[in-house]
């Protein structure tokens, strides 16, 4: 049962028009409130949305590590390194101490050994592996020496590069580690500091001359000397192509850099 006060001193139809006012103003109310109802709903969607697909992006990038964190890792993977558009593989030393374990532990007879003539240069090796290595692999490391030199910092565009056998470094007495003196001819060659970075099929981040890596992966990048700190590149080279951002980070040449698109 419903009950309604009426006013005894209005009319029936004041009565009426008085009770039509409260409706209007009552289903204004409901209104409003199914509209505010209505927008807190789209805006708690969007935001579990948000939620997800940040979520999701996690997930996946927890996934890129775990699969990078169990693919099995080639020794030269701590080094610089690519392989060559003919096929060799070519190994370089980011440090001191990296170049001394390349040229002490991995050169071997028929392989060539490259270096600037300028300091604070890796020793970059190709692994001959009994086949006789072709200019165009020379080249292309020559290339990758120059470029992971510290040329690449000091905004040097051409440098000069030597290549000897290994039998004709030796660390005499006294020399600092991953120092060598070199003995006999030299090879040389005046290539131009630039690289690509690249992802390989497995999945690997290479890095070095852009013919190797056109020729070796199926997406990559061109750097050349730029301004660039190597945290943005590296994150735009993630959002390109994909891969791991540290391990793009440490393929990277010192200093700053920038993408173009076409070398």
């Amino acid at each position: 049962m419903v009950r309604i006060k009426l006013d005894v001193r209005k009319t029936i139809e004041q009565n009426a028009a008085v009770y039509y006012e409260k409706a209007k103003k009552a289903k204004r109310k409901i209104e409003g409130a199914q509209k505010a109802l209505d927008e807190a709903r789209q805006k708690l969607a969007k935001v579990e949305a948000e939620k997800q697909k940040e979520l999701e992006k996690i997930e996946k990038e927890e996934k890129e590590k775990q699969k990078h964190s169990e693919r099995k890792k080639h020794w030269y993977e701590r080094f610089r390194w690519f392989i060559s558009s003919t096929g060799f593989l070519c190994v370089g030393g980011k440090d001191a101490t990296t170049n001394d374990i390349i040229v002490k532990k991995h050169c071997e007879k028929g392989d060539l050994v490259f270096h600037t003539d300028i300091a604070g240069s890796p020793f970059f090796v190709i692994k001959a592996e009994g086949k006789k290595i072709d200019d165009k692999t020379k080249q292309e490391v020559a290339q990758a020496t120059a470029s992971f030199s510290r040329a690449w910092r000091m905004g040097i565009n051409i440098t000069e590069v030597y290549c000897v056998e290994p039998e004709q470094l030796r660390h005499e007495l006294g020399l600092p580690k991953g120092t060598f003196m070199v003995y006999g001819k030299r090879e040389y060659f005046s290539p131009t500091l630039q690289l690509a970075v690249g992802i390989t099929d497995d999945e690997r981040i290479m890095a070095g001359p852009p013919d190797a890596i056109q020729a070796n992966c199926s997406k990559f990048v061109f750097i050349v000397q730029g301004n660039v700190k190597n945290s943005d590149i590296a994150k735009k080279i993630k959002m390109t192509m994909g891969g791991d951002i540290d391990e793009i980070l440490r393929a990277l040449p010192s200093g700053t850099a920038k993408i173009v698109q076409k070398i």
